[in-house]
């Protein structure tokens, strides 16, 4: 049903666009867009309803009335995106054109295109309101169908897990003794107030199995407990009446037929619990709002009483702890550990499995990726009956995994756990999730690219114009990690996560929800032929290039992307003439002149082909918000590039030549990375239009040598980019920019540097806690660094990686202050470069509490000074030194000294830090 939400919502914005009245529309045309509009309307506020309603409980009537309106939705949205492609025309050449017979010719013919157009849209329309009335009272018909099965439940499979016998469980005792003292730390821990710990993982991890073992090792310490399972949408008066049936079954027998309210059942709980020791286990708990409530008969009379939550999203487990340290992350099991596993369930023991099955059964386990509900599963299927399976059998339970958790019924209790997190994502999201079952199977997805083609699909949109779509796009893919719907991999020094990889059962799960919605067709070693019965394609995956491409139904085709396999796709891409996303990347092509007829074209990706030039004609792509030409051949970017006013992200390389004209472009808000370094005119010219690009977030640019007035220009176009988040800068431009801009207020990353020499003569004025309280990425080189510049730094309350580099002798080590404590409170990674004077020991107890990798420079002869510390290191979470040792006019003695003192200093901290001497 989402995926039927998700049709209507980028079209609704388009049709409201057609009304508003930015195109000229006759009576008629007016009338049908708003007939239809209205209709939509309804059923988009009716399949809000339906997708609270698991699949399996619909109405098959239901069904094909929501894939009717998936349907219209699609065909109403290509004609409306055709009519704007031809209405607004096409623009080939940058707009300052001298010939104006040429222009008035193009606006005349213009003109008669529009009637013909609107004489269409019309006709288009008529049909449209037609199938939209007959879907209305399919829709009224099976509204009432709804009600009558929103009443029906089925049985929890998680409740299998309360009931596990703990014999069958294997490794589970040292997460279970690290759950418990994290419980019961301390000797004084039972007189210590209330606390929460939260278990968070992805649901199959086992965070009920480990609760419930840990619960019922540790009850008989604690004077009574309850054990209570919580729904994703939760009746909070129930769960208050379960806690008080778990916590005394002869007092509350009867609690579930009395007639109390919310107040009345915690007003009970507090009452009860207080000045007892209890335990509490709140079991996968999904909205935080319902914690809070339930939280509420938790008495904090109770000193040494323990709550246990467990959740599958990372936000609900922090609000239910005072401290991140309360938080017990559940991790996959080790190889080791998945393979006892497995061995049991399958032999009875956990020894090992005939060496005939090792590899395959390896195989298995990888595909399982350490989530015991998978392993389980699987195991149970190897040996139904008390009977093993043949060798032949396991292959093909190991080639089936990948195809989709449907094709074999003993599956299906897996594939309901997998759908609890899948049901409970907003409707917004499911679009996004089910998106990523274009991409392979263990496949690195870049956290940008995923978001530019969410945003090409239709999938990110907002009514409100101010508001980024990329910045939109980037909170549903935080969302979809908040979840443990997607793991994420490449964290960056902002703590920002680069990339994702999907877990093969739930890439397995979208595949099989992609498929029966007919959202994505895939095309590999397993599916070389286009589906019998899916007579339109919208989007399109290839794998394997010896598919067999039927190209009937493909004009519909709107996302085509191909697999790391493909050497040349051989298809004729010029007929997909309602393509939005064409994702090439890797593929052994070099040319791509056709591209210049996918006149919907919103996301270009020719990233590492061989393409050498992009066609001129690029401008005709009025729609193009993606263009992505990194690792090619290409060394110039045509001039028609400006003529892409909807482009929001260009990705080049330095060797790149931009042509003039490029402020015109002012939808960019990603611009990477580009060097101006030819004629001084063209430098001018750049340096001028930047200050028009005003929407731009992310820049990335090398400049040469400007001179004063070029300098200046440069500085007031800077001083307009107001939005900007990331801002990478590789000049030696004079020092104008230390006093001479205000940086803006949402800067998160701030990178300035030059390899021959610095950017500034001394740590700039605005670098200060309240010009960039959210800058949290800082690499910058100064001539000077002053004692104060130190203490400044430390102020800033969101930095995590610093790299702070001098070029002169800055200060002597015995005149450089203490850290004070408090400072650098985000900070994990601090670089000090050439003669800033920082030693661990100058930071004083309390400050960089988070600090996990430190570079410093030391110069051996101040061993011998009196006045130099470096056996004090308050940093809890040290990790990692590393040491710039100068021995230029140190004694032998004094450097061999210098790295005892080193090494001593490491040993002796808590952490046992990795120590670098170089």
């Amino acid at each position: 049903m989402e995926i039927a939400m998700g049709a209507i919502g980028p079209l609704l914005p388009k049709l409201g666009n057609l009304l508003a009245g930015e195109f000229t529309l006759e009576k008629r045309v007016r009338k049908g867009v708003k007939s239809l509009e209205t209709e939509l309307t309804l059923m988009h506020a009716a399949l809000r309803k339906v997708a609270k309603v698991p699949p399996d409980q619909l109405d098959e009537g239901v069904k094909i009335w929501a894939g009717n309106v998936k349907e219209l939705s699609y065909q109403m949205e290509d004609i409306v995106d055709a009519f704007m492609v031809r209405v607004e025309g096409v623009v080939t050449e940058p707009a300052n054109t001298k010939n104006k017979v040429k222009k008035l010719l193009k606006k005349t013919i213009k003109l008669f295109k529009k009637g013909r157009d609107l004489h269409h849209l019309s006709d288009a329309l008529d049909e449209a309101v037609g199938q939209a009335k007959q879907l209305a009272e399919l829709r009224q018909r099976y509204e009432q169908e709804t009600r009558d099965i929103a009443d029906g439940a089925s049985v929890d499979p998680r409740m299998m897990a309360l009931y596990t016998d703990v014999t069958e469980l294997v490794g589970i005792e040292e997460a279970r003794d690290k759950l418990i003292n994290m419980l019961t730390k301390g000797d004084d821990w039972s007189e210590r107030p209330m606390n929460t710990v939260s278990i968070v993982g992805f649901g199959g991890l086992g965070k009920t199995t480990l609760a419930k073992t840990a619960y019922d090792k540790i009850k008989v310490q604690f004077s009574c407990g309850a054990f209570v399972s919580v729904s994703q949408n939760p009746d909070v008066k129930k769960v208050l009446q379960n806690i008080l049936y778990g916590l005394d079954k002869d007092k509350y027998g009867n609690i579930h037929n009395a007639k109390w309210e919310e107040q009345h059942l915690i007003d009970e709980l507090i009452e009860f619990l207080s000045n007892k020791r209890y335990l509490i286990v709140i079991d996968d708990i999904w909205d935080e709002k319902a914690w809070k409530l339930i939280k509420c008969g938790f008495s904090k009379k109770s000193p040494g009483s323990r709550v246990i939550t467990t959740t599958r999203i990372i936000s609900v487990s922090q609000a239910c702890c005072a401290s991140a340290d309360d938080i017990y992350r559940m991790e996959p099991l080790s190889q080791d550990v998945s393979r006892r596993l497995f061995n049991k369930r399958v032999f009875s023991h956990e020894k090992g499995c005939p060496s005939e099955l090792a590899q395959v059964s390896e195989d298995i386990l990888h595909k399982c990726g350490g989530i015991p509900l998978a392993i389980i599963t699987i195991a149970s299927l190897l040996s139904s009956n008390r009977q093993i399976k043949t060798k032949d059998q396991w292959y093909a339970l190991l080639n089936s995994i990948g195809r989709g958790l449907t094709e074999d019924p003993s599956v299906e209790e897996m594939k309901k756990i997998l759908l609890f997190s899948y049901y409970d994502l907003p409707s917004y999201l499911k679009p996004c999730l089910l998106y990523l079952s274009v991409f392979e199977e263990d496949e690195k997805i870049m956290r940008g690219k995923l978001v530019c083609k969410w945003i090409s699909e239709g999938f990110v949109y907002s009514e409100k114009q101010e508001t980024s779509l990329h910045v939109l796009g980037n909170s549903y893919f935080n969302e979809l990690v908040n979840r443990n719907m997607i793991q994420p991999i490449g964290i960056d020094d902002e703590e920002k996560v680069q990339a994702c990889r999907v877990h093969d059962m739930v890439l397995d799960l979208i595949c099989s929800l992609s498929r029966e919605e007919k959202f994505v067709t895939i095309l590999d070693g397993n599916e070389r032929k286009m589906p019998h019965m899916q007579r339109k394609v919208r989007r399109l995956s290839i794998r394997d290039s010896k598919v067999d491409m039927d190209t009937t139904g493909m004009a519909h085709v709107r996302s085509l992307s191909f697999g790391s396999k493909i050497a040349d796709p051989v298809l004729n891409i010029a007929s997909f003439q309602v393509m939005r996303v064409l994702d090439l990347e890797g593929c052994d092509i070099s040319y791509v002149g056709y591209v210049t007829d996918l006149l919907h074209l919103r996301y270009l990706g020719l990233k590492y082909t061989k393409v050498k030039h992009l066609p001129e004609e690029i401008g005709k792509l009025q729609f193009l918000q993606t263009l992505d030409i990194r690792g090619t051949h290409i060394v110039s970017v045509p001039a028609s590039v400006v003529c892409l006013r909807r482009l929001m992200c260009l990705y080049i390389e330095r060797v790149m030549k931009l042509p003039p004209g490029i402020g015109s472009v002012t939808s960019l808000e990603v611009l990477l990375e580009v060097q101006i370094s030819d004629s001084s005119q063209l430098k001018s010219h750049f340096v001028k239009e930047l200050g028009h690009l005003t929407n731009l977030r992310v820049l990335q640019l090398e400049l040469t040598e400007l001179d004063e007035s070029m300098s200046e220009v440069f500085m007031e176009s800077l001083r307009n980019l107001q939005k900007l988040e990331s801002l990478y800068i590789y000049s030696r431009c004079v020092d104008l920019m230390r006093e001479g801009w205000v940086p803006p207020v949402q800067l998160r990353r701030l990178e300035i540097q030059y390899p021959f020499g610095p950017f500034f003569l001394t740590l700039p004025t605005w670098i200060s806690p309240s010009s960039l309280p959210l800058l949290s990425f800082l690499c910058i080189l100064v001539d000077k660094v002053r004692p104060e510049d130190i203490q400044i730094l430390g102020m800033l309350p969101a930095l995590r990686y610093l790299r702070l580099r001098a070029d002169s002798i800055g200060v002597d080590a015995a005149e450089m202050h203490a850290v004070t404590a408090g400072a650098y409170p985000c900070a994990t990674k601090c670089y000090f470069d050439r003669n800033t004077a920082v030693f661990p020991s100058i930071f004083a107890r309390g400050a960089a509490p988070r600090l996990k990798h430190l570079r410093f420079e030391f110069r051996a002869e101040w061993i011998s000074r009196g006045d130099i510390d470096l056996g004090t290191w308050h940093l809890p979470s040290l990790e990692e030194v590393e040491v710039a040792l100068y021995r230029s006019r140190a004694t032998h003695e004094e450097v061999k000294e210098a790295i005892a003192v080193l090494k001593a200093a490491a040993a002796e901290h808590p952490n046992r830090p990795g120590l670098r001497i170089h």
